[in-house]
């Protein structure tokens, strides 16, 4: 909501190379992102929360509803809840102000990187060869990018299906918030390893029957989560 600062943060994206477009009142960004076309120009979308018109979470919901490219919020609220509601709405990762430029644009560079790769072939290391994983009634398309739970498509966003296959290829082992964190994000530098707890919730919500009682993604407390055997 601030052009001084969107257009410096403009400036730095420009600097390393990429094309950024600003839109400064909410209501017309959302009306940009409802063109089909939008979705497919954009590699990633950096929300702020407090904006005129519509605000970030709106913005947030309506990206993650038809899209899966990564969101990338930057506000001045502190606030846990604010963080959890972020993510919970499909953010993939939160910055608070005030923040260094350089780190957004690291930021940016990892998430886009990251979603690069998980559109791309499959066979990657630690992932097996075969183009699907078939786990009691979920179906994992790697080649697609696509997760059936009991004969029906869920959209999940690309961290909660990074998360889903890092697990699901390993059954029974357990893996630590931080271990998930490096792996997912291939970066341990940037971001807060308590958004995969988050992540996790979300994931549930979207794969398993009942959330509160998980019979897919368990969690061990003090050690972290394993996909059940």
């Amino acid at each position: 909501d601030d052009l001084a600062i969107a257009e410096l943060e403009r400036d730095y994206l420009e600097a390393a190379g990429f094309v950024a477009h600003i839109e400064t009142d909410g209501g017309d960004a959302l009306a940009l992102i409802r063109e089909p076309a939008s979705k497919k120009d954009y590699e990633l979308f950096i929300v702020d929360l407090m904006l005129p018109g519509t605000d970030g979470f709106e913005l947030c919901r309506e990206l993650r509803a038809t899209c899966e490219k990564p969101i990338l919020v930057v506000s001045a609220r502190e606030g846990d809840e604010d963080k959890v509601r972020a993510l919970g709405l499909g953010a993939d990762d939160y910055i608070t102000k005030p923040f260094s430029p350089a780190e957004l644009v690291a930021r940016a560079k990892a998430h886009i990187e990251r979603y690069a790769r998980l559109i791309g072939a499959s066979g990657n290391e630690g992932q097996p060869q075969s183009s699907a994983i078939i786990a009691r009634d979920i179906v994992i398309d790697l080649e697609r990018k696509t997760v059936d739970v009991a004969d029906r498509a869920v959209q999940l966003t690309a961290t909660e299906f990074a998360i889903l296959v890092l697990l699901a290829t390993s059954p029974g082992r357990v893996f630590s918030r931080e271990e998930i964190f490096e792996k997912v994000r291939g970066d341990g530098t940037y971001g807060e390893v308590s958004t995969v707890t988050v992540h996790i919730r979300r994931l549930r919500e979207k794969i398993e029957l009942d959330p509160s009682h998980p019979t897919h993604i368990e969690t061990l407390w003090g050690m972290g989560y394993k996909f059940m055997e």
